[in-house]
């Protein structure tokens, strides 16, 4: 990235986190409330999921799986451990403006630890000492800070996200180191990497998606679900559960 583009995003970012902000002024419990239809555009969010449906189903899935069957097993942990670490500032970051003030420090810690012992972050000595993984990104900051979700969206490429969840990702994307490395070829490989890697450990979940009545929806109330997860921290309101939150299945 140029620094001129990395200007014009960083702008973009502050901006967006500005409005948002304006927009945000409600109490936080107002604001978290999901509106009564959190897809409005789901004929438009259909197509979207159908294009990139094809591109996964004939590149992005066969790729991932020939990384899976190419590559030993603790390659592609260390691989996994080395990318999770190096995006580990956003977690740090959103830590702190959150106010988890003791989880920012643990975080640090932990990314000290596994970047110095843990070889750039291949191995994960931190969790042996009980320094647990956190995931804590923008978008759940702007939540804590009160900002609405917003309507649910299918993201040519990138997938699902919520309005407040994708301006998160941008100013993700600015504190990752990943975006400081110089343009050329080993940052294209990089994030080349990056992205294989993303797609081969939702790998597990492909049968379930394939098997869904309707993978659209599956997919939207999973990641819809999900969010509400992490802003939470696992602990969602009974008023902000979905019809299928946390309903254990009942034997007939």
């Amino acid at each position: 990235m140029t620094d001129r583009a990395r200007a014009n995003t960083g702008r973009l970012v502050w901006a967006t986190a500005t409005v948002a902000l304006l927009l945000g002024c409600a109490s936080h419990e107002t604001a978290q409330r999901e509106p009564p239809n959190p897809d409005p555009f789901e004929p438009v969010n259909r197509v979207i999921y159908k294009v990139n449906d094809f591109g996964d189903r004939y590149v992005a899935r066969p790729v991932a799986r020939a990384y899976r069957k190419g590559t030993p097993s603790a390659f592609r942990a260390g691989a996994s451990n080395f990318l999770d670490n190096l995006r580990y500032p956003i977690t740090i970051v959103n830590d702190f403006l959150q106010g988890k003030i003791r989880q920012g420090g643990a975080d640090f810690a932990r990314f000290a630890l596994n970047s110095t012992v843990g070889l750039l972050g291949l191995f994960d000595p931190a969790k042996d000492m009980g320094l647990e993984k956190n995931d804590e990104d923008f978008g759940q900051t702007l939540a804590v800070w009160g900002v609405p979700e917003g309507p649910y969206l299918m993201v040519p490429v990138f997938g699902p996200y919520t309005v407040t969840s994708a301006a998160g990702a941008i100013a993700d994307t600015q504190i990752s180191p990943m975006v400081q490395i110089p343009e050329d070829g080993a940052a294209t490989a990089l994030w080349a990497w990056y992205l294989v890697d993303a797609r081969y450990n939702l790998l597990g979940i492909d049968r379930e998606v394939r098997k869904a009545f309707d993978p659209y929806i599956f997919i939207r109330d999973s990641y819809l679900q999900n969010r509400r997860y992490k802003i939470y921290d696992g602990q969602v309101p009974e008023e902000e559960l979905l019809p299928d939150d946390g309903q254990d299945d009942e034997a007939p």
